[in-house]
């Protein structure tokens, strides 16, 4: 099944509780599509009726991005709560693409809004940090990114932390224990304003013995503690599971019939289904959200990674909740009634990009880099250059040392999250390399160990006979992934392009551009280039298979990058700019089945 375009979607067969039979609305998922991992929602009827979602971020910064929907069907980006490098400098730090902003929580209590959040360093050598460092955040605004607070740290050894008020206006936090002999979730009281927590650490679940119990949630209804978490660790057993107490330090009591929510053996194109939230809408019908991969049952194939699923819930008086299972086409209660009129900073989760960087602007809030960018890398409409992005090349590559950690210096590059099976993603670039090793260009980037690249680098002329060989500029595609990869291209760039063989010569006119990626069907990418004045000699350089960057905890970006390749970069020598313009993101088609 394929939504978008012209393309119409196929209805999908579904055994429905009958109380949702009655009076139901269609929808499709995913609802946040691409790189929205473990989704945490909350309804906020004093915002105008309005749903907030936050998503892990992994290594992406800006990181925590907020979604805000009044009709459940349209959401859009309002928000980022880690916003500013001195939020959380040691994102900068983090070592392996399994570290940065693990599953946040978002929750609104007496006019605030909480996030709360696990940094977590894999694997670190580097530093002397513990592996969790637990935060929460809080606004007022959750519309502005600038009201996000700095965090608030606390000591919780574990990660996947999560709030909850009891109704004497203590405040508790839940967790998964990373114990090796016994992991399970554990809970104590906490400070919001000074992170201080209780001494009395609690082991209330060990859930119903699936791998890594983690991702908690308390709900209270009809006098019963409710606790939900994900089991089965995040591929293709993942599941989710909820057990109940009459007190909220346990014991908790397994739902008979878990799992309740999982796409496990099933043929399913979704699947992955776990790590789940619910709230109530205005008319008091239950909602869920999850995060779940379109792979189907082989999980080869996913390049969008972990995405945001909805699905509607019916929980009687007394009884456990039901949970309705996820499918690329859904049918539930009926849902509020279209409303686009959502305040602020980016765009809806279906948008299409055409970003011409105009003087005086910023990067859009739906940017990302990976990790924090080094300052000076990314100049608006410099001086001789309006309507532009100026790149300044990183030493590292997308690369960069081992493929798992970059350092403090960073790596250029700033992408968009691949929201659609089918699209095409393009860019121009005016670039004159001048030295060996530059280079500049477009990536499928899923982390330093995954992408797929094609860039205009600075090569010796191997057609040259002369010694040493000249410089001359190639197009370069080349793919890194722990897959087989397409072998690496070389095309040399045509002698009709401008200044061909005088690239060195400061006065040369530089390279322009056509540099382009689409996804031409399920499972590959087309990465194509040419003159920006002659896209009639436009020609596809390489294809590369998109399982090479199905893989982790995160999702696809497309984006620029700039690069010396290992030479070092300094003020005295500061390396090639590259300038990017019409940046251009066209969605073309879903896959749902």
């Amino acid at each position: 099944m394929l939504a978008g375009g012209s393309l119409a979607c196929l209805a999908t067969s579904l055994l429905l509780p009958l109380a949702l039979a009655a009076s139901n609305s269609t929808f499709t998922n995913p609802i946040l599509p691409g790189f929205f991992p473990d989704p945490s929602c909350t309804f906020v009827p004093e915002w105008d009726d309005t749903f907030f979602c936050a998503s892990s971020s992994f290594n992406a910064f800006p990181g925590i991005p907020i979604h805000a929907s009044k009709d459940l069907t349209n959401w859009k980006h309002v928000s980022n709560v880690l916003n500013r490098a001195e939020q959380l400098p040691t994102l900068a730090i983090t070592n392996k693409s399994t570290s940065g902003i693990w599953a946040s929580t978002i929750r609104y209590h007496e006019g605030t809004f909480f996030v709360m959040t696990t940094l977590v360093f894999d694997d670190q050598p580097q530093t002397n940090f513990s592996r969790w460092d637990n935060i929460v955040f809080h606004s007022m605004n959750p519309f502005d990114s600038s009201s996000w607070s700095d965090p608030v740290h606390f000591n919780f050894t574990g990660y996947d932390t999560s709030p909850y008020w009891l109704s004497n206006g203590t405040v508790l936090v839940t967790g998964s224990h990373p114990w090796q002999v016994q992991p399970g979730i554990t809970q104590t009281t906490i400070d919001l304003t000074t992170g201080e927590v209780g001494a009395n650490f609690r082991y209330i679940w060990n859930g119903t013995g699936g791998l890594a119990p983690e991702g908690p949630h308390i709900y209270f209804k009809d006098d019963w503690y409710y606790l939900m978490i994900a089991e089965g660790g995040t591929g293709v057993n993942h599941m989710e599971t909820i057990a109940r107490s009459k007190s909220i330090d346990g014991p908790y009591t397994p739902n008979p019939n878990n799992p309740i929510l999982t796409n496990a053996n099933t043929s399913q194109y979704f699947q992955t289904v776990g790590h789940a939230d619910l709230w109530q809408d205005a008319s008091g019908n239950w909602w869920g959200a999850a995060l779940s991969t379109r792979s189907g049952p082989n999980y080869t194939t996913y390049p969008m990674g972990r995405e945001t699923v909805l699905y509607p819930v019916t929980w009687k008086a007394d009884d456990w909740p039901i949970l309705q299972p996820v499918r690329g086409q859904m049918s539930g209660w009926q849902k509020p009634a279209t409303n686009l009129s959502i305040a602020g900073e980016g765009p809806f989760a279906d948008a299409a990009d055409y970003i011409t960087f105009p003087p005086n602007s910023s990067l859009p809030i739906h940017f990302v880099h990976w990790r924090i960018p080094a300052n000076g890398s990314y100049t608006i409409s410099p001086p001789g250059h309006p309507n532009t992005l100026r790149l300044s090349p990183s030493r590292l590559n997308l690369t960069a040392f081992d493929g798992n950690y970059a350092g403090p210096e960073g790596q250029t590059f700033v992408g968009r999250r691949q929201t659609d099976t089918l699209f095409t993603y393009s860019v121009n670039l005016e670039f004159s390399p001048q030295q060996q090793g530059d280079e500049a260009g477009i990536s499928v980037f899923l982390t330093q160990n995954h992408h797929i690249d094609l860039g205009v680098v600075l090569l010796p002329n191997t057609s040259s006979s002369a010694s040493p060989k000249p410089l001359a500029p190639y197009f370069r595609f080349s793919a890194t992934s722990y897959l087989a990869v397409p072998p690496p291209v070389l095309v040399p760039i045509h002698s009709s392009y401008p200044n061909y063989t005088t690239l060195s010569d400061p006065n040369a006119t530089p390279l322009n551009l056509y540099l382009e990626i689409k996804a031409i069907n399920v499972t590959h990418y087309a990465f194509s280039a040419g003159p920006t004045d002659a896209m009639s000699d436009v020609i596809t350089i390489g294809y590369a298979p998109a399982a090479d960057v199905s893989f982790g905890f995160t999702g696809t970006l497309l984006g620029v990058y700039a690069t010396t390749n290992g030479r070092s970069v300094n003020a005295s020598s500061p390396g090639t700019p590259a300038y990017i313009s019409e940046w251009r993101y066209t969605p073309q088609g879903q896959f749902l089945s």
